[in-house]
């Protein structure tokens, strides 16, 4: 049946043009919908929409599925009636649904506009992470707005992990995500057979609704929950954790050669006469960087060569849809999920020593104080001279005559010239502000079973950060690059504080005596100089941990707005396109400009959200294995005693960090001497209304271990005097 002609108001769509771009037959759009629709201002049925739009006969099927869309999305909904409505006529609120252990939750609204509380009885209609739309019905007894879920949009888990029980003979999965408070009911039909206490992976085969629980089939079992390992099946899948590589990234991978082909050498520049040498730690199996320096009058010239992983991941292909997926590689205590298959990220990306690898290499002038004089980016082909470890330079730099230094002599000269050029730049970080917050890193030494036998400090050394401060050049030069030619691109970006932040920050340092310069706009350098001054103070801990949680978190964006921290105006990630998927967008961006062209992959804006999430994502999942870890470990010291600092002051008790074991745990405030405490969150202290007697971050403490829960990562301590 041919299509009717279209009468004069479809004519006045605002965006028919967009419309007939996208669509071989133009539909009403969506924001045409709406205005329509507001303009009834009453609800409206569907045919009469249909009439009022003039929607043909043939074009029906289309339309409605245009408004199931609509309806998906919330930008509408049927009432009891069947009636179609705006939702934002109806005073109703959208937004993502956050569980609490304690079985209650909020609504996030999508606009930010403030959480609305959701109560045991509403959060047994959804599980955490639902999209949905609430009303709002007011305050609870606490002045928190309180909503009513009005429905459901879409289903935020399909999947979860967790340990499967038996009461009664009903079998029931425990979420392994403690805002998931509701049991998943298993038919015993779709338990695999698997055993109560066996961790389980489950698929969600009926929502959970105002009557009736959740329903899952388990499709995975993982075995037991205290198996070596475990902890980390359990983080991939709670945090959902892409580790399994797709069927079309191995058909992929398998095309590659084991070795640089002659072919692939063309437009490249050979540098492998350069001495290059990569320096990482003991156990580090992909090595993205290697270095070299020589002197240049003066001055010197720097070459950062970086893993050419461009070259082999091309934009929108099997690989690069996976690396996208991933975002980043991510490390566990003895267990790397990598972003790359292992064929680049330990093969041909990876610049193992004494073979040719395919490199972008760049090369910076820098004069005696530590300022560009110049730099180039260049693919080229390279050959590493050795494979260094920190330990070994930092040896070889301390005692020149000693072992390390003879095996490498010929390399001698040029790790003792990197170390001078280290100092030069050191020279100007400081004389540029950056930030130095002195931290402790910790390392997991285990056992045969797979389990802690000891935590001990990583001591940083200057190989260490001789190497940081390599990159942080290379990766200056490329934002600059970048930048300059006008190609879009993900900076990294760190804020300074927040106005309320501030004003806080200051009140803190001002009962200590400690100002921090800069007015309201203070800078990184400001920070500097007071973490100099007080650096000598026996306080000086407590005063650091509260100016660094004074700080923003740095994250992705196509918006440079400077980096704070480091005291740069410009800084991207440039250094490691093995295990960081926004390095590799860089390196196609580089290419782009020296090819002439410009590089647009997509939105820059949602690339930088995700590469973002999927950074604190990791990092969630590492968290987690570690605590679980600390967790075993202490199981055999309940009952002893340990001296410790509080690292975290709450509404509900102290955390304190124990000394020589780097774990941490609580304090809750019943436990605390009889007394009414009272959180002063600007003071970062608990204060008692009677004693006045007071608990304030970076004091001392001596508590004894009374618990440990595995299945919540808990560790809970009381005071030991």
């Amino acid at each position: 049946m041919p299509i009717k002609k279209k009468p004069q108001l479809r004519k006045q769509d605002p965006y028919l043009q967009r419309e007939k771009d996208r669509y071989s037959h133009a539909l009403p759009s969506r924001e045409f919908i709406l205005q329509i629709l507001k303009e009834q201002g009453i609800p409206v049925n569907e045919q009469t929409l249909r009439n009022l739009l003039q929607i043909t006969e043939d074009e029906t099927g289309i339309f409605d599925r245009r408004l199931s869309a609509m309806l998906r999305e919330g930008q509408i909904m049927r009432n009891r009636k069947g009636d179609i409505c705006v939702v934002e006529k109806l005073d109703l609120i959208k937004g993502r649904v956050q569980g609490h252990p304690d079985g209650f939750g909020f609504l996030i609204p999508d606009d930010a506009k403030g959480d609305v509380f959701l109560s045991a009885k509403e959060m047994h209609k959804v599980l955490h992470g639902d999209h949905v739309i609430v009303r709002e019905t007011g305050l609870d007894r606490r002045g928190r707005r309180e909503g009513v879920i009005v429905e459901v949009l879409e289903r935020g888990i399909a999947q979860l992990v967790g340990r499967l029980h038996e009461d009664h003979g009903i079998l029931f999965v425990e979420a392994e995500n403690k805002r998931i408070s509701q049991d998943i009911l298993i038919p015993r039909e779709e338990s695999m057979h698997a055993k109560a206490g066996q961790v389980v992976t489950v698929e969600i085969i009926q929502q959970p609704s105002k009557h009736a629980q959740p329903i899952g089939r388990i499709i995975e079992v993982l075995g037991d929950y205290a198996a070596p390992g475990m902890e980390i099946e359990i983080a991939l899948r709670k945090h959902d954790l892409p580790h399994r590589f797709p069927p079309e990234v191995g058909k992929l991978s398998a095309k590659f050669p084991d070795e640089v082909q002659r072919r692939e050498l063309k437009k490249r520049e050979d540098v492998r006469h350069l001495p290059l040498v990569t320096i990482d730690g003991e156990t580090a199996r992909d090595f993205d960087d290697a270095v070299y320096c020589e002197r240049d009058g003066k001055g010197y010239k720097l070459y950062v060569a970086i893993a050419d992983v461009s070259h082999y991941v091309g934009h929108g292909d099997a690989l690069d849809r996976e690396a996208f997926n991933r975002g980043n590689s991510v490390y566990f205590p003895r267990r790397v999920i990598p972003m790359l298959p292992e064929v680049l990220s330990n093969g041909l990306c990876s610049l193992n020593p004494q073979v040719d690898r395919l490199c972008m290499v760049c090369e910076m002038g820098l004069d005696g104080a530590g300022n560009f004089s110049g730099y180039r980016f260049f693919p080229a082909v390279m050959h590493s001279h050795a494979r260094l470890t920190y330990t070994k330079v930092a040896a070889m730099l301390e005692n020149p005559k000693g072992e390390d230094a003879g095996q490498y002599g010929a390399l001698l000269p040029h790790i003792q010239l990197l170390h001078k050029l280290f100092k030069v730049l050191l020279k100007a970080r400081k004389k540029r502000g950056a930030i130095d917050f002195e931290t402790v890193e910790t390392q997991m030494v285990f056992n045969d079973q797979g389990k802690i036998e000891r935590i001990i400090p990583i001591k940083r050394n200057d190989a260490h950060r001789l190497i940081e401060e390599c990159m942080l050049a290379a990766n200056v030069c490329a934002s600059d690059f970048l930048q300059k030619h006008k190609q879009p691109t993900l900076y990294r970006i760190h804020e300074g504080p927040t106005p309320e932040k501030l004003v806080a920050l200051r009140d803190f340092l001002k009962e200590f005596g400690v100002q921090l310069g800069g007015g309201n706009q203070p800078s990184a350098k400001d920070y500097a100089r007071t973490l100099t001054k007080i650096k000598d103070r026996p306080d000086a801990q407590l005063l650091q941990t509260v100016m660094l949680r004074s700080l923003s978190q740095a994250v992705y964006s196509p918006e440079n707005v400077g980096h704070f921290g480091l005291a740069y105006e410009s800084y991207t990630h440039f250094t490691s396109p093995i295990r960081r998927y926004p390095d590799l967008l860089i390196h196609r961006a580089i290419k782009a400009v020296l090819n002439g062209g410009v590089y647009s992959p997509g939105g820059w804006h949602e690339l930088g959200v995700h590469c973002s999430q999927t950074e604190r994502r990791a990092d969630d999942a590492s968290r987690d294995v570690e605590a679980w870890l600390k967790c075993y470990y202490m199981q055999e010291k309940i009952g002893e005693c340990f001296d410790g600092v509080i690292s975290g002051v709450t509404g509900f008790g102290l955390f304190v960090a124990l000394d020589g074991i780097y774990v941490e745990g609580l304090v809750h405030i019943s436990e605390l001497p009889r007394d009414y405490f009272h959180f002063d969150a600007a003071k970062h202290m608990l204060l008692g209304e009677r004693t006045s007697r007071r608990y304030r971050l970076g004091d001392r403490i001596q508590v004894k271990l009374v618990r440990v829960d595995l299945e919540t990562s808990k560790i809970d301590f009381v005071l030991a005097k």
